[in-house]
């Protein structure tokens, strides 16, 4: 994200784009039909007309992203549009027509290679780490199926297989069965006894303010 040139328009229109593709995880066939009036600045919005499905949705953009997509609408984009009848929100360094989708994957693959993230560049990535980081974070899987444009909850899903290392350290260091495991040395031949005893111990212990007999009645259900 720190690698375009903010002293030239080039890189400012750059990094309004990259921030948009973060904050909102548009698909870049979505970013390319964006226009001038796609970006609600008063209600912090984005309405993606024609959406994978042909279906239009309007989602949030987050302060920075819309700080910076603003601030190239305004001071970089008349600067760079030669052709008045362009409607497009990001145009192309000639100013004759807008930024096609592979003209957007090439701006965004050079930055994505250059930078030693991946060895390949792709807008997707941007989208990828938007739902994951979102999911990670304690959003709702259904929250962020609206903000793709998931027709199904399946194709979200996805993203809850790629979090799975970041809900194991969570688990491990909140679930109250993980607080109670002895700790031995390593390669005592006991540690394995020792685990088994406290397993035991922990059957036997009734379980506190909990009647034992609705105790059995729910665990039967």
């Amino acid at each position: 994200m720190s690698l375009p040139d903010l002293e030239t328009a080039q890189g400012q229109r750059d990094r309004a784009l990259m921030e948009l593709l973060w904050s909102t995880g548009l698909r870049r066939a979505e970013v390319a039909r964006l226009d001038l009036y796609s970006v609600d600045e008063s209600r912090k919005t984005v309405t993606v007309r024609q959406g994978k499905g042909k279906k239009d949705r309007v989602i949030p953009i987050g302060e920075r992203a819309l700080r910076w997509v603003e601030h190239y609408k305004q001071q970089v984009r008349p600067a760079l549009v030669v052709n008045p009848a362009i409607t497009a929100l990001f145009v192309a360094l000639d100013g004759v027509e807008g930024l096609t989708v592979n003209g957007i994957s090439y701006v965004v693959g050079r930055y994505i290679k250059t930078s030693g993230v991946a060895r390949w560049g792709s807008c997707h990535l941007f989208r990828h780490a938007m739902s994951t980081q979102m999911l990670e974070n304690g959003a709702d899987l259904r929250w962020i199926q609206a903000m793709l444009g998931h027709a199904s909850l399946e194709s979200t899903q996805i993203y809850t297989q790629v979090s799975i290392k970041a809900l194991s350290a969570v688990h491990a260091s909140t679930h109250p069965a993980e607080q109670t495991q002895s700790e031995g040395p390593d390669g005592d031949d006991d540690e394995d006894t020792g685990l088994l005893a406290d397993l035991m111990a922990e059957d036997e212990t009734p379980m506190k303010g909990v009647d034992a007999k609705q105790n059995t009645k729910d665990t039967n259900r």
